[in-house]
């Protein structure tokens, strides 16, 4: 078969396999490789360099010095701070979304959304402001931060990393800001003023009072339990918790009456608010059976997380998904917005389910990013002593990377590595904060651009395309590579949409004899404008807790791409002639 004709089924394939996740992105990314390998699209050598590309050492680098961020407690420090300090409930948070936008220019959207979630929620709460009215925002300006900054996402750092191979100068540090800021200037203005007309009002559920969980608990020998009927027990009356069901050996009663009698070994799956949870274990000798088997020696943390898109652990069971084995800790119980009768151990994962884990403070900080930590129900507190040497760290590998003085990969390389020898972060936290797949992704990713543009599959494609877009001019084209890279990223991951759409916007530019800068510019902020739909992490941490629906996405998110649009239409040009 020839080349061109190979290359673009492949595009194709991948593209829907991106868009369906029928299989994980990263996945989708190593079989693309392998395809390219297989059929002699690439030689291993070229196919193999991305994974020792400077993108991926930076990229790699960057989640570890984000990582000692958030281990020094610096971000809950600036969270704290501003709460402490507010005066006007409402302009407080205005200053935290601003202060989250800032902040996302420098860090994870992810990790950003996460720490600010808590002090959000409960600025909020103080003031009697519905939470959904304030949740959405919160995710909405850390995506609007990262836009300003090479490393606001790594999504900028992965266009930036593939333009070389097309013949493009990497992205300036500070290029993408020219855009950037007022992107999030008027982002965050339709966020003050707009937004909270669009938004509903609904109050929060991300207090432990109103969370409610399903956990399966066993009545150990010697309980209070052992030998009488659940109205006997108490467990509604006094404790706040509702038995789902009792199982026995292999039997399982749903709904149990109340002169059900409860014998030792009964395993009982109650639904209530965590702190009942918690007491009814230390007062009535029932058990979790995973907390047994995995032991409690050690610094041990009880946190909840939420299960974000990607997790090897979406549509199995826990048991089936190894999760003891897998990350050393244990499920004490499982949070969903839709009420289902079902023993926990029968529940299959979804997105956005909450996990109540508890295991050691090393295993629970290497829980990876498709298991985000929403809340820490320990008394742990961060080594804010650390915080200042940890903010110079990050701060030089910044200014120094960003000035030119040396380049950026370099500064953050040595930055990661005297973290690890001032004791700021262990190897295996090093390695637990690397998002993977993305690595994967990225480094796989690039090889496909190879090879794109190696066979001229890019060439006859672009050829297409010009043909078709030429009657738009230069605006009417940014315009329509902005509509469709916006379009691709909310079902497929912003790197992989920006990765796509790469070399069609280089390759058409060229074709009608435009500068092809300003159109990799509006792929880079459109393919961060992941606003319509909940499916971006940051937007996934705070949908629970923000009672949201998919349609409250729909509608405020998409005025605020409407916005980003037209901003981004009106600066690029200005900026990056045609």
């Amino acid at each position: 078969m020839d080349p061109v004709t190979l290359i673009l089924i492949l595009f194709v394939v991948a593209l829907v396999l991106f868009a369906t996740e029928w299989l994980p992105v990263d996945v989708t990314a190593l079989g693309l490789l392998s395809a390219l390998l297989l059929f002699g699209l690439l030689k291993p050598k070229e196919a193999f360099a991305g994974f020792g590309s400077d993108t991926v050492l930076t990229l790699a680098s960057l989640f570890i010095l984000t990582r000692v961020l958030l281990r020094a407690g610096v971000i809950e420090w600036i969270g704290a701070t501003l709460a402490r300090r507010s005066r006007s409930a409402t302009g407080t948070l205005r200053a935290l979304l601003g202060t989250v936008a800032g902040v996302s220019a420098f860090t994870s959207n992810t990790a950003t959304t996460a720490v600010f979630l808590p002090v959000v929620a409960g600025m909020a709460r103080r003031a009697g402001i519905p939470a959904s009215r304030t949740l959405m925002p919160l995710a909405f300006a850390s995506i609007l931060g990262g836009t300003i900054t090479l490393i606001g996402t790594s999504t900028n750092l992965v266009v930036s990393g593939a333009l070389p191979a097309t013949g493009q100068k990497p992205l300036g540090f500070f290029e993408l800001a020219w855009v950037g800021v007022p992107v999030a200037i008027v982002g965050l203005a339709y966020l003050f003023f707009v937004a909270p007309r669009l938004l509903p009002a609904r109050e929060a559920q991300l207090e432990d009072s109103l969370r409610a969980y399903l956990a399966d608990l066993t009545v150990a020998p010697g309980s209070a339990l052992e030998g009488v009927t659940l109205r006997e027990s108490g467990l509604g009356r006094d404790h706040g918790l509702t038995v789902v069901a009792v199982r026995r050996g292999e039997e399982t009663v749903y709904a149990p009456p109340a002169g059900f009698r409860l014998l030792e070994g009964d395993t009982l799956t109650v639904e209530g608010p965590t702190e009942r949870i918690l007491a009814g274990k230390n007062t009535l000798g029932i058990v979790s059976r995973s907390e047994q088997k995995l032991g409690s020696s050690g610094d041990v943390r009880l946190v909840e997380v939420v299960v974000m898109p990607g997790s090897p652990l979406l549509g199995r069971t826990l048991r089936e998904a190894r999760f003891r084995e897998r990350y050393g800790a244990s499920v004490l119980a499982l949070h969903r917005r839709a009420r289902q009768v079902e023993r926990l151990g029968r529940l299959r994962v979804q997105v956005g389910d909450v996990l109540l884990v508890q295991g050691g403070a090393d295993r629970i900080d290497a829980l990876g990013d498709h298991l985000v930590v929403l809340g820490d129900l320990t008394e742990r507190h961060s080594d804010l002593k650390r915080a200042p040497l940890a903010v110079l760290l990050f701060a030089g590998a910044v200014l120094l990377g960003g000035l030119g003085v040396v380049p950026l990969g370099v500064a953050v390389v040595v930055a990661v590595a005297l973290s690890l020898a001032l004791r700021l972060i262990t190897p295996e936290e090093a390695y637990g904060a690397v998002e993977w797949p993305v690595i994967v992704l990225v480094a796989c990713m690039l090889a496909f651009g190879t090879a794109f543009e190696a066979t001229g599959a890019a060439k006859v494609l672009t050829g297409a395309l010009s043909g078709v877009l030429e009657p738009l001019g230069p605006y009417g084209l940014l315009a329509a590579l902005f509509v469709v890279t916006v379009a691709l990223t909310q079902p497929m991951s912003n790197q992989a949409a920006a990765l796509v759409m790469l070399p069609l916007a280089i390759g058409t530019a060229k074709a009608l004899g435009y500068d092809p800068r300003p159109f990799i510019i509006g792929i880079t902020v459109a393919a961060s404008n992941s606003f319509i739909t909940p499916l971006e992490p940051s937007c996934m941490l705070v949908y629970g807790p923000g009672r949201y629906t998919f349609l409250d996405f729909v509608r405020v998110g998409a005025g605020l791409t409407a916005v980003t649009f037209v901003v981004s239409l009106l600066i690029i040009p200005r900026i990056w002639p045609f």
